[in-house]
């Protein structure tokens, strides 16, 4: 092999490892399961820093964001929320809006299942009536914290009542 043939194979090799530690690293994923339908979602972009506490108005620009995936949901089914075992290991919650639900701790699942009836039902701050709503967005939160406290990243997937 000539010099310059061996030159430029090491320099296509230096060239494809830079460009590969470019790439970003993909975020633990969260999926969204109605029926046979699922939807699955990387953290929101800037909403996940690497294992690195969220500042909180990054936190609440996450939260007023507009979800990319939604799915659609009818009245009663089963939505079945999976996270990543990164996400879970740590802790999470879901938040449909700025509500937690549920207000336990889910650290160490994977899982949890929420009934749609309730989903979409929202309280008239101004009446304290409870009305129903068309769509919902669910912030899957990691959070060690049951209160989320300590923000470390956020899912976000629209359900759209059928």
């Amino acid at each position: 092999m000539s010099i310059r043939r061996a030159a430029t194979t090491i320099g296509a090799i230096s060239l494809g490892l830079v460009a590969l530690s470019a790439c970003d690293k993909p975020t633990p994923l969260a999926t969204v399961t109605v029926g046979s339908r699922s939807v699955t979602a990387e953290a929101f972009p800037k909403c996940y820093a690497n294992g690195a506490k969220l500042p909180s108005t990054i936190f609440r620009s996450c939260l007023e964001a507009a979800p990319k995936h939604h799915l659609t949901v009818g009245y009663g089914d089963t939505v079945r929320v999976g996270v990543d075992p990164k996400i879970a290991n740590k802790g999470w919650l879901i938040a449909n809006g700025t509500t937690l639900n549920p207000p336990q701790d889910l650290k160490g699942k994977t899982y949890w299942t929420l009934d749609s009836t309730t989903l979409f039902e929202q309280q008239d701050p101004q009446t304290g009536q409870t009305v129903p709503v068309n769509e919902v967005t669910l912030n899957i939160v990691e959070s060690p914290d049951p209160a989320g406290s300590d923000i470390f990243g956020v899912w976000k997937i629209k359900l759209v009542k059928s």
